[in-house]
């Protein structure tokens, strides 16, 4: 069976049941499930079909630890610039935010982490990974695995590079962790279309 015949979920369903996923069970991904998420990553649309992307997967449990401890500290590196110094600077009913905070704190338990990178410097090439994600996460749902989209923070760069062997050129564009989630998919609430789309000119219906 080829990857396309494997991902049996209707893309109705898979678009209408994503949703960004924070916690994970331990239980790893099956070396074949993950094979194949990676495969739709890289059938995503690109620039001039130049494919200016590279899938860093970390899975070794020490990596994830020590990748983990800069994420979180890239974390809170991100809250300092909007005037965030900790958890008691967080707004009332900023739910989101304390579920990522939550995510700081425990990314290295997702067994895979995966970073997607740009091969070159710039925003052209990082504008690629942007469909890769996106096709990433749809296979991932597919096959019952969430994640969710996270960055870094220029305060962590250099390290994640030495860490990880990273080359220069290339920059990291997102941080996605993936497992099978503790919770459930399921709808998620969004603004009516007719708030945030307009026809023919801004504001009209």
């Amino acid at each position: 069976m080829t990857t396309e015949s494997r991902l049996t979920m209707t893309l109705g369903e898979t678009m209408f049941t994503q949703r960004a996923i924070r916690r994970f069970r331990p239980e790893p991904i099956p070396d074949a499930e993950l094979q194949d998420i990676l495969e739709a990553a890289i059938r995503a649309p690109n620039g001039g079909n130049t494919q200016p992307w590279h899938f860093l997967v970390i899975r070794d449990p020490d990596l994830r630890t020590k990748l983990a401890e800069l994420y979180r500290e890239a974390w809170w590196a991100k809250r300092r610039d909007q005037g965030i110094m900790g958890p008691q600077d967080i707004p009332p009913g900023k739910n989101t935010m304390r579920s990522a905070m939550r995510l700081a704190d425990q990314i290295g338990q997702a067994p895979v982490m995966v970073l997607l990178c740009a091969t070159s410097q710039g925003p052209a090439a990082a504008a690629s990974i942007i469909p890769a994600a996106q096709n990433l996460l749809l296979a991932a749902r597919a096959f019952g695995v969430g994640g969710t989209i996270t960055t870094l923070h220029a305060d962590v760069d250099d390290r994640v590079h030495e860490l990880l062997g990273i080359p220069a050129e290339a920059q990291v564009v997102y941080c996605l962790p993936l497992g099978y989630p503790r919770g459930t998919f399921g709808s998620v609430q969004r603004k009516a279309l007719s708030e945030v789309c307009s026809y023919e000119r801004w504001g009209s219906s």
